[in-house]
């Protein structure tokens, strides 16, 4: 009994002497949610991108010792894919840690759509990096939103680019038959105002083709695609509904080379299930692509090499992990630009938010930091909140993505207006006195 008292003793005081350094810790710490889905249909590809995620935030605590000093602690929280699950782990965990949630990825534009109206009330940005509402790139009614590096409506303008100049030049638009096949969801449907002008500016016949959630049933669709002997199918799908679609492709004998998805149908887990029927088949790059950078190495060394990663080191280079640990970046840097203006600590939301709206990476910042060339330079401003409006093409050879094309650079004389109208429909709608960005500092 004496040696079990000493023991337990020993442990107490163990404990005892543990507690304050946790609670210090936790109470010098910035808190980041984490809104993942590593279950249900979309797993496949929502398991790489959390990883990229996560992985990320523990470089930064492994490497550096945090942001300026400030330990990163990140919880994750399970939606499923789901809006009303994800909407739960937001309230969930908004109001953890010291300052509360620093900024929230939803990993979800369903989950962006409903949290739009909850961030101006808790003062908590939100990073869409290339998914969420493409209107939400205006700044000045969208306070609170940050679609950066890259917006539907960006995408969907590069990708009726890359047809003109496959078909040699934007005058053998006119005629050609496009079809969008899209996911029926508040995502599929984000390009169809820009296609539509598209189709009307070059004289294209635009087919709206919807794929009811989650994407395995498309026979029927197929059949349709069949019979209208289109020109170029457009592909705005996520998870399972991507493979389904290039396998249905094959069935019906259409050409996977004339399938080009958008950004979040060019990943790995589109492609591999589809086997050899994916062979030629496109995508837009979400500025990134698969393969490794400088910072990879550093991963191999500060997470993977003591054993903390949550992904397999093999597959740390894929395209959503790759675009998992870009998001991490931008808003880890968010908050860099933040403490910049506020100090090295603990920042609130209302903090961070100022240091999103003020992030500029440039080629040199974007080296030093291991990203160079993954993304381009981005410079955020109070009336844009995108940064960058550029993209490229990539191609699956059966065993990698290889890139086919240049940068494009997303039309703004086209997209500007239209942004203006829906962002300027949105705030009279909510009520919202739009921001005179002439006047933010």
């Amino acid at each position: 009994m004496k040696t079990h008292m000493v023991k337990l003793g020993a442990l107490l005081a163990a404990v005892a002497l543990a507690l304050p350094a946790v609670a210090h810790s936790e109470e010098n710490g910035q808190f980041i949610p984490v809104l993942s889905y590593r279950t249900g249909p979309f797993a496949p590809n929502g398991i790489p991108w959390a990883n990229g995620i996560v992985d990320y935030f523990e470089l930064i605590n492994q490497r550096d010792g945090g942001i300026n000093g400030v330990k990163i602690i990140y919880e994750e929280c399970e939606t499923g894919y789901a809006t009303d699950r994800g909407v739960e782990c937001y309230e969930r965990l908004k109001n953890k840690g010291p300052t509360g949630a620093a900024f929230v990825n939803p990993l979800s534009t369903g989950i962006t759509f409903a949290l739009t109206e909850k961030a101006p009330v808790d003062k908590i940005p939100l990073i869409t990096a290339g998914f969420g509402r493409s209107e939400s790139k205006d700044g000045s009614v969208f306070t609170w939103n940050f679609p950066l590096i890259g917006t539907y409506w960006t995408a969907a303008d590069v990708a009726v680019q890359h047809i003109a100049k496959e078909l040699g030049g934007p005058d053998k638009l006119k005629g050609r038959k496009i079809i969008l096949l899209y996911h029926d969801s508040p995502f599929g449907k984000e390009p169809i105002l820009v296609l539509e002008a598209l189709a009307k500016k070059y004289g294209f016949q635009l087919t709206l083709i919807p794929v009811a959630n989650p994407g395995v049933e498309q026979k029927s669709q197929w059949l349709q695609i069949r019979q209208l002997r289109p020109d170029y199918v457009v592909m705005w799908g996520w998870g399972v509904m991507n493979p389904t679609a290039i396998q249905e492709a094959a069935n019906v004998n259409f050409p996977r080379e004339k399938m080009i998805g958008f950004w979040f149908a060019g990943a790995e887990p589109d492609v591999i299930p589809a086997g050899t029927q994916a062979i030629g088949y496109k995508a837009l790059m979400l500025q990134h692509g698969a393969g490794r950078a400088r910072v990879h190495d550093d991963l191999d060394k500060y997470v993977y090499g003591r054993g903390l990663g949550k992904s397999n080191p093999t597959d740390s280079s894929g395209v959503l992990f790759n675009r998992g640990m870009v998001g991490a970046m931008l808003g880890v840097e968010g908050i860099r630009t933040a403490m910049a203006k506020f100090g090295n600590k603990p920042l609130t939301g209302e903090e961070v938010r100022w240091g999103i709206e003020h992030l500029t990476l440039d080629e040199e910042r974007l080296k030093e930091l291991g990203f160079d060339g993954m993304i381009s330079p981005i410079k955020i401003t109070c009336s844009d909140h995108e940064g960058t409006h550029t993209s490229r093409v990539q191609q699956w050879d059966g065993k990698q993505w290889k890139v086919i094309s240049d940068w494009y650079t997303a039309d703004e004389t086209l997209l500007k207006p239209m942004l203006k109208d829906a962002a300027g429909r949105y705030a009279k709608e909510k009520g919202i006195t739009p921001r005179d960005c002439g006047k933010e500092s």
